[in-house]
């Protein structure tokens, strides 16, 4: 045996590192526990006007995943790591418990760079696309640690949440203020405008009047055209100079006159007739019209919006609570010593073939 490993000391090493590795897993490696939390990240729905932002507040199926994969970043942040060093004593647990030296922190005094690399070994969070389900998995060296970082975790990913979601929905409300106090001046000035133009014609509704007169002018046209039917079937039998007749031309022609007098009226060759009154009167009408619906509706967004932004707008669901393990799950000692075994073996029958191949070129 001693031959052997003289001969081919790549298999004692081989040897010495599996026994080495085994040793620690099986007697120095410091028991972990692990804490289990599953949530989902939901959006509270309220009755609301049609007109609201809360499509960019909520958002749809997709954008939940969205939100959900937000709160993993912010869960693994640097940020988040801030903030279980403040409130958990994240470092001293880590550094101070009397774990092993490979498990531990090393000193409570690392850099913050190096802290968040322990940390994400420690803190695992990992979205189940199929479920749709956020999954938690904090290692401590004392369960009651594992629950309380878990705690931490759900607690104050909820708090940012809703804090992104009420910033967004503040920054909305202060631009639909900005947008309403415009769209008033905007709704004041066409509303003055059309009083003014009515005032300026004296016209309560040109429009209204132009059709009153269309109504006039048509009935007037119907009574010529009985007179002229009287006029014709009187013609056939009386003079031209007769009383009967002579009264009808006078109808007749009073009823053209006042026919053309109430045409020129709606329309002719100068600018005040009362179609060119009708036309610009409709159009500032149209556009008072159309501020006073831009101005209810950004009245009735910003109410929407400010109640957005008053409410609870992310929660986190919690699907299973965090637990507080009773028993160590990592490390998993046999598992960790048997996948080591099996890479040393592979890696020194490799190297050893390598030295057989070139002993055998050199013989």
């Amino acid at each position: 045996m001693k031959a052997i490993f003289k001969q081919y000391p790549h298999w004692l090493i081989c040897l010495l590192a599996i026994l080495l590795v085994s040793f620690y897993w099986t007697f120095w490696a410091s028991d972990r526990y692990v804490s289990h939390a599953n949530v989902v990240l939901e959006s509270p729905q309220i009755s609301a006007p049609d007109i609201s932002f809360s499509s960019l507040l909520s958002g749809s199926a997709g954008g939940n995943t969205a939100d959900m994969l937000l709160l993993r970043d912010y869960l693994l942040s640097i940020d988040m790591l801030k903030f279980l060093v403040d409130n958990a004593n994240f470092r001293q647990h880590y550094a101070d418990s009397g774990a092993d030296l490979i498990s531990e922190l090393g000193s409570s005094d690392a850099p913050l760079e190096k802290l968040h690399d322990y940390y994400l070994k420690r803190v695992f969070v990992e979205l189940d696309d199929y479920a749709k389900v956020l999954r938690i998995d904090v290692e401590a060296f004392t369960s009651e640690k594992a629950n309380e970082i878990a705690e931490f975790l759900l607690a104050e990913g909820e708090r940012h949440m809703n804090q992104m979601g009420q910033r967004l929905a503040q920054e909305q409300v202060e631009f639909l203020e900005k947008q309403v106090k415009v769209l008033e001046e905007n709704f004041k000035e066409t509303r003055n405008a059309l009083l003014e133009y009515q005032n300026e014609n004296g016209l309560v509704s040109p429009t209204g009047t132009v059709e009153s007169l269309n109504s006039v002018v048509s009935t007037l046209q119907g009574q010529l055209a009985l007179l002229k039917a009287r006029k014709s079937a009187l013609g056939s039998y009386q003079s031209v100079r007769s009383s009967e007749i002579i009264r009808i031309n006078s109808e007749i022609s009073a009823i053209k006159n006042q026919i053309e007098e109430e045409n020129g009226r709606l329309a002719g060759q100068e600018g005040n007739t009362l179609n060119a009154v009708s036309s610009e009167y409709q159009t500032l009408e149209l556009r008072a019209k159309f501020a006073q619906e831009s101005y209810s509706g950004a009245l009735a967004a910003l109410e929407n919006t400010r109640i957005e932004a008053a409410r609870k707008l992310k929660q986190v669901s919690v699907l299973q609570s965090p637990t507080l393990p009773q028993y160590p799950e990592k490390p998993d000692r046999l598992y960790n010593i048997v996948v080591f075994t099996i890479i040393a073996l592979f890696i020194t029958l490799i190297v050893n073939m390598l030295v057989l191949i070139v002993k055998d070129h050199r013989d």
